[in-house]
């Protein structure tokens, strides 16, 4: 009953921390929208810079004033009915939350645009839409369109691929600079690159680390380390060439928001241990990922 109740409590905290981060994530991209985006006449990319460039097209070509949010949540529905067959159900509802919540916050908030020099509007605006980006991820959510895609194929490789979901944003301003001009779309590649690489530094799910663990309590550590990631564990017979001691190599790759626990634990199991850290291109084979819900 005690159990029950702890697993109970702890999906509730999952279900408020997410709840949080999409609230969170929803107000600094339309923010972001309104006071860096539109200054620059940016199109920032994905769906949501698709729904600015058929918004503003539609003002210039046909002199219609159509609102965000509808065009937004129109170009999101099928990404998000694909996202429940193949994502999952849980992270994709939290991203038509965010995609619903951001369509209507951008045309609700009065925001006043800081500055119109494009460069500043360009990295700012950038470093924004990359917060808000890894704070949904971090609530597992999203802010819909291609960061589907992109969620997708980082689980399906096992490795980052938001550079690959940038060649798709830039085939989308391409276009825009041939609707509106090259000045405005190049500004908003350097956006995107921006945006792009802020998530790829912080956002360390997809990343991985491979951990060289030396210690003279092999058999303990590795059970402990198996049971506490659920990853698998190498161990390898050695001889510490300084003081001529037999030792124990434990090698083993994590992702990179788990290497912190994982180094707090070893140290508690062993205070003398010897942990080198290295950062992982890439992995092949069978490796343990929490699933996206």
């Amino acid at each position: 009953m005690v159990y029950a109740k702890t697993k109970e409590k702890e999906q509730w905290e999952k279900h408020a921390t997410s709840l949080i981060c999409v609230l969170v994530a929803s107000l600094i991209m339309s923010i972001n929208i309104k006071s860096f985006v539109r200054a620059g006449h940016l199109i920032p990319g994905g769906f949501t810079g698709l729904s600015l460039l058929i918004q503003r097209s539609a003002n210039v070509f046909l002199g219609l004033t159509l609102p965000y949010s509808i065009i937004n949540i129109a170009l999101n529905a099928l990404p998000a009915f694909i996202g429940f067959k193949i994502i999952g159900k849980k992270f994709t509802s939290y991203s038509v939350i965010m995609i619903v919540l951001n369509s209507f916050l951008v045309d609700l908030i009065p925001v006043t645009p800081i500055t119109y020099d494009p460069l500043l509007v360009s990295v700012f605006g950038g470093i924004l839409n990359g917060i808000a980006i890894v704070i949904a991820l971090h609530g597992k959510a999203s802010s819909g369109g291609t960061d589907f895609i992109a969620v997708y194929l980082s689980n399906k490789l096992k490795k980052p691929s938001w550079n690959f979901v940038f060649g798709i944003n830039v085939v989308i301003l391409l276009t825009a600079g041939l609707l509106f001009g090259f000045e405005e779309a190049m500004y908003s590649i350097i956006f995107q690159f921006v945006s792009t690489q802020i998530i790829e530094r912080f956002h360390q799910r997809d990343q991985k680390v491979t951990l060289f663990i030396v210690t003279n309590e092999p058999d303990h550590l590795e059970q402990e380390l198996m049971n506490f990631t659920h990853h698998g564990v190498t161990h390898i017979e050695g001889k510490g060439c300084y003081l001529k001691e037999n030792k124990a190599m434990l090698y083993t790759v994590v992702g990179a928001d788990e290497v912190k626990d994982v180094i707090h634990l070893v140290k508690k199991l062993d205070p003398k241990v010897f942990i080198n850290v290295v950062k992982s291109e890439g992995v092949t084979g069978r490796f343990y990922q929490e699933p996206i819900e």
